[in-house]
């Protein structure tokens, strides 16, 4: 009996000392592994394990396979400040540009595009008799006008974004974020100097706040793959002007 008391013992601490021991070892690995922080890309797309580039490269792909996306802020080149807000599709565009005191409304429906302003937009030409015509009407921009590529430009998707996607230098990631709740993961270009972008880390890995470099401004996208209704305006709000507009 006595012999079978001693052999209880003997395991019974055997396996109190296994146990320390097992704990000892998985508080160490906790120590040295960070077990204990939380993953930061747990349940999320998984882009943020990704190389920079290739981060870059998914978005890229998701921006261009979306129907639609709605971009709102500021847009700098060749010196002048452009402020956006702006909803693209394949077939079209609607939204308004401003630039230095004026703001004029844009729609494209195919290739027909309309410009839409007040009398001091117009004026700016030195129009005047025109300006009193045109005012908070649709202007119909003839396609051979040096106006039309310029606007149009503001309401391609295929055009824009491509144009504004682009980060310059060794590309990074910079941490997780936030953008409007969603979180994201940043990728900077020459860490910060050749811009910024930050790419969702929930669903599909959209673009959804982008840092231009060189202060060439900021812009945020959201509402990627929502329609919006982009048709002709009608006739009693139109204006075919015909030949060239009036410089403004």
């Amino acid at each position: 009996m006595t012999a079978i008391f001693q052999a209880h013992t003997w395991r019974a601490a055997r396996t109190a000392r296994v146990t320390v021991l097992c704990v000892l070892a998985v508080s160490a690995l906790t120590l040295l592994t960070g077990c204990g922080e939380e993953d930061p890309d747990a349940g999320t797309n998984g882009v943020g394990r990704l190389p920079a580039r290739e981060i870059q490269t998914q978005s890229r792909a998701a921006a261009d396979a979306a129907p639609a996306v709605h971009l709102a802020g500021t847009v700098v080149t060749g010196g002048v400040a452009f402020k956006l807000d702006m909803r693209l599709k394949s077939g079209g565009g609607s939204g308004s540009v401003t630039s230095k005191d004026s703001t004029f409304q844009l729609l494209r429906v195919g290739d027909e595009l309309y410009v839409k302003a007040d009398a001091a937009f117009w004026n700016h030409g030195g129009d005047t008799s025109a300006a009193g015509k045109l005012d908070g009407k649709y202007v119909k921009v003839p396609q051979k006008d040096p106006a039309y590529r310029k606007f149009s430009g503001f309401t391609e998707k295929d055009v824009l974004l491509p144009a504004l996607l682009t980060l310059h230098g060794e590309l990074a990631t910079a941490g997780h974020h936030t953008q409007a709740g969603t979180r994201t993961i940043r990728v900077t270009g020459d860490g910060g100097p050749g811009g910024t972008l930050d790419v969702s880390l929930e669903g599909k890995p959209y673009p959804l706040r982008l840092v231009r470099g060189g202060g060439a401004g900021t812009l945020t996208f959201s509402e990627w793959g929502k329609d919006f209704a982009a048709a002709e305006p009608d006739k009693t709000d139109t204006v075919d002007y015909g030949g060239q507009l009036p410089g403004s």
